[in-house]
């Protein structure tokens, strides 16, 4: 199974308004500004002693070495990155008529985690899962509710 995050608001929040994992020791923290939502290092590495493939889809252009980096320097990493770069050209492509900003079937991704509730209404239209999560949510338990859903529909 493979579950995918997005990152601006996401994973990547500001503090101000959502609980943050540590903020990263210098010089780190001049290097990386954004700063991770609380209870991602235990989902990434909870998912994965599951044997669940962990993966950003985001619509930043940020690149997949500053973000592979980035969460190396909180001790996880991610499986696989689709940035916005990545998804123009192999998702929209060619095509005239213009393609949702993110569509996990492409990538064969069980769910999808994201703050816009645009996502979710594409999922409803494109026939992909999202897991909607709000500031205030506890992050893992979200998430982890929301794959068990997945889990029991497919073994169903």
């Amino acid at each position: 199974m493979i579950v995918s995050f997005d990152l601006d608001d996401t994973l990547f929040i500001n503090p101000q308004t959502c609980e943050a994992e540590r903020r990263l020791a210098f010089p780190l923290h001049l290097l990386f500004h954004d700063r991770l939502r609380k209870g991602t290092v235990s989902l990434f590495r909870n998912l994965k002693t599951q044997g669940i493939s962990v993966w950003i889809y985001t619509t930043s252009y940020r690149s997949p070495r500053y973000i592979r980096y980035l969460f190396r320097c909180y001790g996880i990493a991610p499986d696989n990155i689709v940035n916005g770069a990545r998804h123009e050209k192999e998702v929209q492509g060619s095509r005239a008529e213009a393609m949702p900003s993110k569509y996990p079937s492409k990538y064969r991704i069980a769910l999808h985690v994201d703050d816009d509730p645009s996502v979710q209404e594409n999922g409803d239209v494109y026939g992909f899962s999202v897991c909607l999560i709000r500031p205030e949510d506890d992050l893992e338990t979200v998430v982890m509710e929301a794959v068990e859903q997945i889990r029991r529909k497919y073994s169903a």
